[in-house]
């Protein structure tokens, strides 16, 4: 595997992939990584001939009182992972590469109305770095694939809405979220939790699968159900952030004449804060 951190390194080695003719699939990540990324990597590999990941954590995408400074950095074990996965390229820029004129100089994307609530809220100024930083990094690597978590489930598609807003030439491919044995989604900001507290927090999951059976019912109404999802976790010791159950592709708040559903959940286990979401299909469409 060839790691490089030179915008002009990366372009040169995607410009031999693209002569080559060969098809090239891409996986941004924060680095830290976990079986999720690595389910991603694999994705990766079904869709293409070159597969390219890249670690960068992004500063834009940090709110003032976010943990950037202690964020975990494990880039060796990070690079090992992957190498044994076959990855073909890793890029690591620095934020100097990437922004060198710094943040406030640095021109932006911003994705409206999917982007606004939701973490959108609750993370001022979050889905306007992710955008921004995603598309950077599609202009670099010019994939033809992109894999992103599902677990993300509202980032995932404001990077959808921009690809086709913007009209890049690229796949967005979503990955079903890895979960631990009790349910909970695996995460980096795992690492933060207690193993008490990991046990505590795979209720989510379980919360969402029993309001999944409710709706399904068709016999207790979406706010009810949403309502009782809240007190369940709150009564479980989570201190709740946001839920909703919102339409799975404008993520305005669900209907019965949406095609399917998806419950969204951010919530604080401690200090950490956790979100997970769950998809539904309505039964009657």
């Amino acid at each position: 595997m060839q790691t490089i951190s030179s915008i002009e390194s990366l372009r040169q080695t995607i410009r031999q992939f693209k002569q080559n003719g060969q098809r090239v699939a891409f996986v941004p990540t924060m680095g830290n990584l976990h079986q999720g990324h690595l389910e991603l990597v694999k994705r990766a590999f079904s869709e293409a001939d070159k597969v390219v990941v890249s670690i960068f954590v992004n500063p834009m995408q940090f709110g003032q009182n976010e943990d950037l400074d202690n964020y975990p950095r494990t880039l060796e074990a990070d690079q090992q992972a992957l190498s044994a996965l076959g990855v073909d390229l890793l890029f690591t820029p620095t934020p100097q590469i990437m922004y060198p004129k710094g943040l406030d100089a640095q021109t932006f994307v911003e994705v409206p109305a999917i982007s606004e609530n939701y973490c959108g809220t609750s993370r001022p100024g979050h889905f306007r770095g992710v955008a921004t930083i995603v598309n950077k990094l599609f202009n670099l690597v010019q994939p033809d694939v992109a894999c992103f978590g599902e677990k993300d489930f509202q980032q995932l598609q404001v990077i959808r809405t921009m690809v086709e807003d913007l009209s890049m030439p690229i796949k967005i491919i979503g990955v079903p979220t890895v979960r631990e044995k009790n349910g909970l989604a695996k995460s980096s900001r795992n690492g933060y939790l207690t193993e008490a507290q990991k046990e505590q927090a795979g209720i989510i999951y379980h919360c969402m699968q029993s309001a999944k059976t409710q709706l399904l019912k068709e016999k207790t109404s979406i706010q009810t159900v949403q309502q009782q999802l809240a007190n369940t976790l709150e009564t479980a010791g989570l201190r709740l952030d946001y839920i909703a159950i919102a339409d799975t592709k404008s993520l305005q708040p669900a209907t019965a004449d949406n095609k399917s559903w998806v419950i969204l959940v951010a919530a604080y286990m401690g200090n950490t804060r956790l979100i997970d979401n769950l998809v539904i299909e309505n039964p009657n469409l």
